[in-house]
């Protein structure tokens, strides 16, 4: 070997001759790749023939390649590594889209590896030809056209590291037919090196120094912890030296509700739409709020304008494109979150001892106040049906604190967001930025794959549920027992809430007819029990917790249960759209005195 040279790392077995669907096989298990969820089809089928020989890749064949996304999200949340999905191409890709717009939006690194015609064929209108690269183009991280079986391996090592590194997201590889059927010496990379990539290195120490002394000086100082924190795998106790360090009261949006524990005596909850009247009222009347990993999304927001007017923004991110977007940022620090917490724990100590800093108790009494006069609650509508916030109180106290949770979207997912109870991080699943219906069943699906020993629990509305639960077969035929707990108020929950609010109760196309007192279109315990799952339907209070008892003894196949629920009953505080969010509601026409401001409105 000359002097200089880098030493191959290639394996013996790797130079082997091999078409490109077997080097895709290979490239797969050489980033560590154990399960994948896909179908198969004309176009990807190359790769289904190698696939079927490997020992090393669990394959989980989904009903609708929606599912096999979606199920790739929920793996990836849980574990924090990239997700993989494999589908053919035309209609099978563009039914990935979806999901791939979802973990774009909600950061979820995700490689979805999708078939392509021939390279002649491109342009031509072929059967089952789709641009899925420009399809996808404004919400992936990025994409690859891969035409040769040389490209396979190097592609798939740099799409991997994309979806992990900087800020994560949805990585796009379409693989042309003849790319897969061609022979191919297979070559693994040594590295990856792609020019013009380069996340975010190291914060800048004077700039979190200078965070620092605004911290210091705050006399109503709120930190504002975003899902980044769970995406960088930022360690419990590191940022619980950090909130210990600053003694400040904490909020957590609908994707961090898991970063810390639920029970910390200074979480105040979610802010924004339907956020906790604490969390909402500390934002606004913060002197300083410390932002990490969070990007000032409009559900938290409101109104932009009237926002936290009075606040110096802290703003702490690894994509340098969230930073002052919709804010701007008085303080801004571009840096991984798992190294800024630490630096930013050590700046304040440091900081803290030079000189001491502004008192805060007033400050920290004032919102205990605001938080024991306005607690999050309910009241019981005169039905006499079941309320969906009682049955969630009652699935929170019996799952235990191993359990994961997955919703859908809508009331149901307010609901869970305030009522459940969270004690570890990356154990809270839910579709927060693009608030895809059907995100559900497959992302449970895929974090009872990825995490096979611990309860996975999805609370999913009637109306998600329909959208996705053809998955439920693919769970029972895999082993993949996951508990459905179906909030049905048989009608499109939060739509029907608006229509009750601003449109005087004129519920034109949200009643669904699957619960109480109607056809029961389809009948949930009917659907289960086709799809081979465990089934149960609970009507009365006094049936609650038998009936989740009964669930909780059941672990060799699907679990679902039919709650059937009142349609009257509202997710609760809530900001109306296009106003401040001083104007939060606890009811309907009435809001909260915590000393708005003259002028404020």
């Amino acid at each position: 070997m000359a002097r200089g040279s880098t030493p191959s790392a290639q394996e013996p077995q790797d130079r082997l001759l091999m078409t490109g669907a077997q080097a895709l096989v290979r490239a797969l298990e050489k980033v560590g790749v154990t399960d994948i969820f896909g179908m198969p089809g004309g176009a990807i089928l190359p790769f289904y023939d190698p696939l079927l020989a490997s020992e090393k890749i669990r394959h989980v064949l989904v009903r609708h390649e929606q599912g096999a996304g979606h199920a790739a999200q929920g793996y990836a949340m849980v574990t924090g590594k990239p997700g993989v999905c494999v589908v053919t191409s035309g209609p099978g890709a563009t039914n990935l889209v979806t999901a791939i717009a979802d973990a774009h939006m909600d950061s979820v690194p995700l490689v979805a590896i999708t078939g392509q015609v021939g390279v002649k064929a491109i342009g031509t209108d072929a059967f089952q030809e789709a641009d899925i690269v420009g399809a996808t183009m404004p919400f992936v991280k990025h994409s690859f056209l891969v035409t040769t079986p040389e490209e396979i391996p190097v592609r798939v090592a740099e799409a991997f590291h994309i979806a992990a590194t900087g800020r994560p997201g949805p990585v796009l590889i379409d693989v042309t037919k003849n790319a897969q059927e061609g022979m191919v010496e297979f070559r693994w990379p040594s590295k990856v090196n792609l020019r013009g990539y380069t996340p975010p290195g190291k914060p800048n120490q004077r700039r979190v120094a200078q965070a620092a002394e605004v911290i210091s000086a705050a006399e109503r100082p709120v930190l504002y912890l975003g899902g980044g924190l769970n995406r960088a795998g930022v360690p419990t106790n590191q940022l619980t030296e950090l909130i210990d360090v600053i003694g400040a009261p904490f909020v957590t949006t609908l994707t961090a509700l898991d970063v810390m524990p639920t029970d910390h005596p200074l979480n105040l909850g979610m802010p924004g739409m339907h956020g906790t009247v604490a969390a909402v009222g500390a934002l606004q009347r913060a002197d300083v709020i410390v932002t990490l990993g969070a990007r000032f999304d409009d559900r938290v927001t409101g109104k932009p304008d009237t926002f936290a007017r009075r606040a110096t923004i802290v703003h702490v991110d690894i994509d340098p494109a969230e930073i002052s977007k919709v804010r701007t940022a008085d303080v801004p620090i571009v840096g991984d979150l798992i190294d800024v917490v630490p630096a930013l724990a050590a700046a304040c100590r440091a900081q803290f001892s030079e000189e001491p800093r502004t008192e805060i108790d007033q400050w920290l009494t004032e919102v205990a106040h605001i938080r024991a006069t306005y607690p999050t609650g309910w009241t019981d509508t005169d039905d006499g049906l079941l309320q969906p916030q009682e049955v969630i109180t009652h699935l929170d106290k019996a799952a235990g604190e191993d359990a994961i949770w997955v919703t859908g979207v809508g009331q149901h997912q307010m609901w869970a967001a305030h009522y459940l109870h969270f004690f570890r991080p990356r154990s809270w699943l839910t579709s927060a930025g693009a608030g895809t219906m059907g995100y559900g069943v497959p992302a449970a699906m895929g974090a009872k794959e990825a995490c096979p020993d611990r309860p996975v629990w999805l609370i999913d509305g009637d109306g998600c549920f329909q959208m996705t639960n053809q998955e439920l077969a693919t769970c029972a035929q895999n082993n993949i027992p996951i508990k459905v707990a179906i909030i049905n108020n048989s009608s499109l929950g939060m739509v029907r809430q608006w229509q009750t609010l601003f449109y005087d109760g004129r519920y034109s196309n949200t009643h669904l007819r699957t619960g109480h007192g109607t056809d029961r279109i389809p009948d949930f315990v009917k659907l289960g029990d086709a799809y081979g799952c465990a089934t149960f339907r609970c009507e009365r209070d006094e049936d609650v917790d038998e009936t989740i008892k009964q669930a909780l003894a059941i672990n060799d196949r699907p679990v679902v249960i039919d709650f059937t629920v009142s349609p009257d009953a509202m997710v609760w505080p809530m900001v109306p759209a296009g106003v401040s969010n001083d104007l939060i509601q606890i009811a309907k026409n009435t809001s909260p005195d915590f000393g708005r401001e003259e002028g404020e409105n």
